[in-house]
């Protein structure tokens, strides 16, 4: 699974972590927006997954945060407009090569995804459609899947309001009021 040839298999379990926002330096290398404050997945795996021009998989030479982004070198990319046509292209790695967590008070994004939300009183409030950051802290994007039309409920990822998060049932309950 190396190379741009894309010839490895697309392994079933890829979580988007970010996207290339243009090339970095003069011999190839790329410039990554990761979708973390951490992007640990994206420094410690050798192989990404990108979109452009269709998936495939590239080999890893280098990577390293540089101004809250990652900075790579990637296997057969050696110049800089080779790495600028990649512009806009996401990156995807193998949630199976994300490291493992310390604390099991600890989530990737991609672990929240798709979970349940009831608040405290059992009234379901939607499904977590995405996540996003406002810098201190992350925040759950919830939808109501059987309401396309409903408003979507941002509720910041904080102890104060998310009360559990059950994997195993596939829900989140927080403290949190329907008419909020």
């Amino acid at each position: 699974m190396s190379g741009l040839s894309g010839k490895g298999v697309v392994p079933d379990d890829l979580v988007q972590v970010g996207f290339i926002a243009g090339a970095y330096g003069l011999v190839g290398g790329v410039r990554i927006r990761p979708f973390s404050t951490d992007a640990d997945a994206l420094l410690h795996a050798t192989t990404w997954w990108l979109d452009k021009p269709g998936l495939r998989d590239v080999e890893v030479k280098r990577a390293r945060m540089h101004s809250g982004d990652v900075v790579a070198t990637l296997v057969e990319i050696t110049d800089r407009n080779m790495a600028e046509a990649l512009k806009g292209a996401a990156v995807f790695i193998p949630r199976s090569q994300f490291p493992q967590l310390d604390d099991e008070d600890e989530f990737y994004w991609a672990d929240l995804i798709g979970l349940d939300v009831e608040n405290l009183q059992g009234e379901r409030l939607g499904t977590v459609h995405d996540m996003m950051s406002n810098g201190p802290q992350s925040i759950l994007r919830i939808k109501d899947p059987a309401q396309p039309d409903s408003e979507e409920r941002l509720i910041p990822f904080v102890d104060q309001f998310v009360k559990k998060v059950d994997r195993e049932a596939k829900k989140v309950v927080v403290d949190w009021g329907l008419d909020y």
